[in-house]
């Protein structure tokens, strides 16, 4: 493991912790507590005194200062990579990350001094999750074992899976689209629309409808369709692929999404409880993370750098032509 690949990896155990607080923000409707952007309460930022962080102004100015410190992590990495990486994919790639966290640090100014608007809320929700999804593909990349490819005959049947392929495209796109929908539910104050579970108002369906209704209901039927999705993918692993290396994906995927769909019936039977709901918030990224892992390993060889497949000499395996043997 070299110290790029352990940087990489604290990258991105640092911006699961962001998202994670930021979900704890949320939770306790702490996102107006500093008024103030850049600054905090007119204080430079890092100057802010210990003595003042308190209640809701703890979270918030304390998922500040995380953010600030992903940032220069972010800036560190990306320099990092461009000077001693030779692959020039993942140097944009590490650029592009930079530029995702400059932005989703803007979002942020610009959710505080607007008041939480929620498309901006939202939006900013949903860039924090590709920036994490940008720093564990970088983590992936910078490690040894990306590097060495595909060394069974298991693993290589992996990536010649049509089917597995197609799965695993689907899988993560559709978990971060269920994402989106529980950030649109959070910031509309959608999250307790219909307050009952698994029922919706002691029936199968709403018997009326509202915007925030819709959007709760929405995200019920898609946590149904993200944990079929994983079962499907999980199944199709399991039956087919058991002697390789993403078998680990399969197990971790359908354990996250169990914890995870228990975790969002829990939120609503809690009434938003703060602790569950911002663990469903980490465990939704977590998922998403996992996810987007195994679409990347299943399509290896799509990669500039992926090993060429290993070749077999068949002429020594056939008969030798008439009069060729003396």
């Amino acid at each position: 493991m070299t110290w790029l690949h352990r940087f990489a990896l604290l990258v991105t155990a640092s911006t699961l912790l962001l998202v994670t607080v930021g979900g704890l923000v949320t939770s306790t409707d702490s996102g107006l507590a500093v008024p103030d952007w850049p600054n905090t309460y007119g204080y430079f930022m890092f100057s802010f005194p210990l003595s003042k962080m308190v209640g809701g102004i703890f979270y918030e100015h304390g998922h500040r200062l995380i953010a600030s410190t992903v940032g220069l992590m972010m800036i560190g990495l990306a320099f990092w990579i461009s000077r001693t990486d030779d692959r020039r994919w993942i140097r944009r790639l590490a650029w592009t990350a930079l530029a995702a966290v400059v932005l989703q640090g803007t979002l942020g100014g610009i959710t505080v001094l607007y008041f939480l608007p929620a498309p901006i809320s939202v939006a900013h929700a949903g860039l924090a999750q590709i920036f994490f999804c940008l720093t564990v593909s970088l983590a992936l990349f910078t490690s040894a074992g990306w590097r060495g490819g595909i060394t069974t005959g298991a693993d290589a049947g992996v990536t010649g899976d049509p089917t597995l392929a197609r799965l695993a495209i689907l899988t993560p796109a559709l978990v971060y689209v269920q994402i989106l929908i529980g950030a649109t539910m959070r910031h509309t104050d959608a999250g307790l629309a219909i307050p009952d579970f698994p029922w919706a108002f002691g029936r199968l369906t709403p018997p009326e409808w509202s915007g925030p209704i819709a959007i709760h209901f929405a995200h019920r039927v898609g946590a149904i369709v993200v944990t079929l999705a994983i079962a499907a993918t999980a199944g199709h692993i399991l039956a087919h692929h058991r002697r390789s290396a993403v078998t680990r994906f399969a197990w971790l995927l359908l354990g996250l999404v169990t914890v995870q769909f228990t975790l969002g019936a829990l939120t609503v039977l809690s009434e938003r409880h703060v602790g569950i709901n911002t663990a469903h918030v980490a465990t939704g990224a977590t998922l998403l993370a996992v996810s987007v892992l195994l679409g990347l390993v299943v399509h290896r060889r799509r990669f500039a750098d992926a090993p060429e497949p290993a070749r077999v000499d068949t002429t020594a395996a056939m008969p030798a032509a008439p009069g060729a043997m003396r």
